[in-house]
């Protein structure tokens, strides 16, 4: 497990939601655009990598208690997703990254996926 703040740091991930608790341990990254595919297998605690920006997002995010998501390759969230997840304190990040790229930093850092 990494701390969020190390995580944003050391990815340079800019934050769209300042307001968030950095001090939460991330467990693993999940990579996924189809929800109901991300619904079946994140897991609490993970990041989630996405270019999906519409506000079901942070519904997703909440219902699995994820430790936030990344928006991928420059995609950002309209403000009325912006303000769901401010009401559900769920983090949200930009990255320029693809998927790709993103998961083998993590990888590299040390953030592994164990089984469930």
């Amino acid at each position: 497990m990494l701390e969020l703040k190390e995580i944003v740091e050391k990815l340079a991930l800019e934050p769209i939601i300042k307001e968030i608790d950095f001090t939460m341990k991330i467990k693993g990254c999940y990579i996924g655009d189809l929800l109901s595919n991300v619904m079946a297998h994140a897991r609490e605690s993970e990041l989630w990598l996405t270019v999906q920006t519409h506000q079901n997002v942070v519904a997703v995010a909440q219902l699995l208690n994820l430790g936030g998501v990344v928006f991928l390759e420059g995609h950002l969230p309209d403000e009325n997703t912006i303000k769901k997840a401010k009401e559900e304190r769920i983090p949200l990040f930009s990255t320029g990254n693809s998927a790709y790229e993103l998961a083998g930093r993590l990888y590299n850092m040390g953030l592994t996926r164990g089984k469930s």
